[in-house]
């Protein structure tokens, strides 16, 4: 995999934790052998990730969407086909979870709209509500750093699609 060089200062996105911002690059030793590392802050939570520069793509840290990209992602979520309904929600689960560990926008949106197009033919567990609610924040949060808007207007503009559909 080729080696993406990040700048301190620049947002990036972090799978399963979101958006965060990269504060600084350091060098530590580790076992007599220094490492370069980024040092990232979750934008949401403050948390502090330590993440070696040489494993970075490997661990699915990424620049940001492009707007282009964010139009990709609501063309998922306005899809209607898709959808793994007819699995047990256990193996739902897992294909889902291991989706939005990828960190891909792309696939985290399919897991929101699977579950959006689930919630309008029967009620979710609480499981799926939570997993719903996680695909959701991650997506808005990330849309909503890259428009410099409200996660608010994010939420609606994502929401629209489906009372669209319900009505």
């Amino acid at each position: 995999m080729e080696k993406q060089e990040f700048n301190v200062g620049t947002k990036v996105y972090y799978p399963v934790h979101g958006v965060a911002e990269l504060t600084s690059l350091e060098t530590r030793e580790i076992s007599g052998t220094e490492f370069s590392i980024y040092v990232l802050t979750v934008v949401e939570s403050g948390l502090k990730i330590m993440v070696p520069t040489s494993n970075a793509l490997n661990v699915g840290m990424r620049e940001l969407l492009t707007l282009d990209e964010v139009g990709e992602v609501y063309e998922i979520l306005q899809c209607k086909e898709g959808g793994s309904s007819t699995q047990t929600w256990n193996r739902r689960h897992r294909e889902y979870m291991d989706k939005i560990k990828t960190g891909s926008a792309f696939e985290i949106a399919e897991v929101m709209r699977d579950l959006c197009v689930l919630r309008d033919t029967k009620t979710l567990s609480f499981g799926e509500r939570r997993m719903l609610e996680t695909a959701r924040g991650l997506l808005v949060r990330e849309i909503a750093c890259i428009r410099s808007c409200s996660e608010e207007l994010i939420i609606d503009e994502i929401e629209s699609f489906y009372r669209a559909a319900a009505a």
